[in-house]
């Protein structure tokens, strides 16, 4: 990497940083900071969708996936359930979101059981979102670290890391702070472009330095099975078959889209349902598309640094190997990065980094404030006035970028796949959300005792699913949503309470 590459990352930093300042004079009100006044146009929802869900998890981990030895694209199988959740909000939750106007989906849950199971789901929301996205920003310290380490050789990693860290949190602090909800979708437009035109420039250069070029990329992916990507092994324990991916990726998404403040508050920032549903819907083959490329830039890496002309490659997995699955590198997320820093021409390497940034940037302040002064503070702040919330909400978005940049330091030294780890985080805690408005939807008789009652007993369970059991975390929302579902049903039974209004 080149002076040339350094200009151009720090410059998109830089501008981003400007581009939520020059926003700062729209946020007069609560409803401007936090739904962008609901005159957002549909197909600048859906990219902001796209960019939301295609973090740098995806940029960094996803080839890493199919680089691995025995990799491949299973990972697709996930991607089919993705698609099915997205059809299945649109009919069963996206209605609901347009009753009134709503600035977070847990008011929802307020008005069918009161202000205890909203506070809950709230409070799981922030917990869950916070530890999520501080995982995200932790992968991206990464890459720019790998940069700087690229004009400093003798840095060190872990200072260069953490300094990495803050310089990230701050850029995503700014911007959130001044431009509020509407600038984080307008920048997550220009990110979706950026990362995609990125990606795409980095396949045509491993390409083209791969002997042989597309022909050979095809007869490896081929000799090495990279191409497979249906299992139809019912097997809890695996992480990627076709039945934990259908419906595993459609709870997950059910949870993620349709009960998850961070997306749901990207439909509230339309003003009707048939705009929400169309922006949703079509960010799904958006990002199916997405997937595939990602997956392939992984083969295309497999083909580049050829792991399996090495001796020590036939003894991965073998009793008493310490090799990883992804040698000569010690993880997936290694894989993509190395490629970017190292072989990539000037100017481009700088276009890629500038890319990854680009997805790491997707923040969540707004949401977390959002449901934090909304759900969490307005119970108790009973007669101020919306310049007073507005306030609130700006202080609350810098004490959660301080969060976030304390949870990405905090676990830094973790050995886990990112990928796997966010995964993981968010399907532990959104599925017992979900199960509560599954019971608001379905369970007429239940009351708050009973949701309650089944999002605990929900919490309960998934704690032990994640820490005593060999699970993959595809079914942690399916496990976690019929908990409560089923808790909450036989709740209902022995509560006699009258079940509060519907929304």
């Amino acid at each position: 990497m080149q002076t040339l590459d350094l200009i151009i990352i720090f410059g998109y930093l830089i501008g981003i940083t400007l581009f939520g300042v020059l926003y700062s004079g729209k946020q007069e009100t609560t409803e401007d900071y936090f739904v962008g006044d609901r005159s957002v146009p549909w197909w600048a929802i859906s990219m902001s969708i796209v960019a939301t869900e295609t973090s740098t998890i995806t940029f960094i981990s996803v080839p890493g996936i199919a680089f691995a030895k025995n990799g491949n694209f299973e990972f697709l199988q996930l991607v089919f359930g993705y698609m099915l959740g997205r059809v299945v909000i649109s009919l069963l939750f996206i209605p609901m979101y347009f009753k009134g106007e709503l600035f977070t989906v847990y008011e929802l849950l307020g008005t069918r059981f009161g202000n205890h199971v909203k506070m809950l789901a709230s409070s799981l929301f922030v917990i869950m979102r916070n530890i999520a996205d501080g995982i995200r920003l932790l992968l991206t310290a990464i890459v720019l670290a790998a940069v700087y380490s690229a004009f400093v050789p003798d840095s060190n990693p872990n200072t260069i890391i953490i300094a990495s860290i803050l310089i990230l949190g701050i850029v995503m602090i700014v911007f959130t702070f001044y431009g509020g909800m509407e600038a984080v979708i307008w920048v997550e437009v220009v990110q979706l472009a950026i990362y995609i035109g990125g990606a795409v420039a980095a396949a045509w250069v491993i390409l083209n330095q791969v002997d042989g070029g597309l022909a050979r990329v095809m007869d490896l992916g081929s000799e090495f099975h990279k191409f497979r990507f249906l299992d139809f092994d019912l097997n809890f324990t695996k992480t990627f078959t076709f039945w934990g991916g259908l419906i595993g990726g459609c709870f997950l998404t059910m949870s993620t889209h349709g009960t998850d403040q961070y997306l749901v508050q990207r439909y509230l920032c339309t003003n009707k349902p048939s705009a929400a549903a169309t922006a949703l819907l079509s960010s799904g083959a958006v990002v199916l598309g997405q997937f595939i490329g990602f997956l392939f830039i992984g083969v295309l890496l497999f083909a580049f640094y050829q792991p399996f002309n090495s001796p020590e490659y036939a003894q991965i997995g073998a009793a008493g190997s310490k090799l990883a699955a992804t040698f000569p590198f010690a993880g997936g997320d290694q894989v993509f990065p190395d490629f970017i820093t190292k072989h990539m021409p000037t100017g481009l390497s700088g276009l890629v980094v500038a890319a990854i940034f680009a997805a790491a940037l997707s923040s969540s302040l707004n949401s977390i404030a959002a449901t934090a002064v909304n759900d969490l503070y307005k119970p108790f702040a009973k007669g101020k006035d919306d310049k007073h919330f507005l306030r609130i909400a700006s202080i609350l978005t810098v004490i959660v970028g301080i969060v976030q940049i304390a949870v990405a330091i905090a676990v830094k030294d973790a050995g886990q796949s990112a990928l796997s780890q966010a995964l993981a985080v968010a399907g532990l805690i959104n599925g017992p959300i979900l199960g509560v408005f599954l019971v608001g939807t379905f369970i007429k008789k239940a009351n708050q005792t009973a949701a309650l009652a089944g999002m605990i007993v929900s919490i309960g369970v998934m704690f032990y699913v994640f820490k005593f059991t060999p699970i993959a975390f595809p079914w942690y929302p399916v496990i976690g949503s019929l908990t409560t579902l089923a808790v909450a049903s036989v709740a209902s039974l022995i509560t006699k309470g009258a079940p509060e209004q519907s929304a």
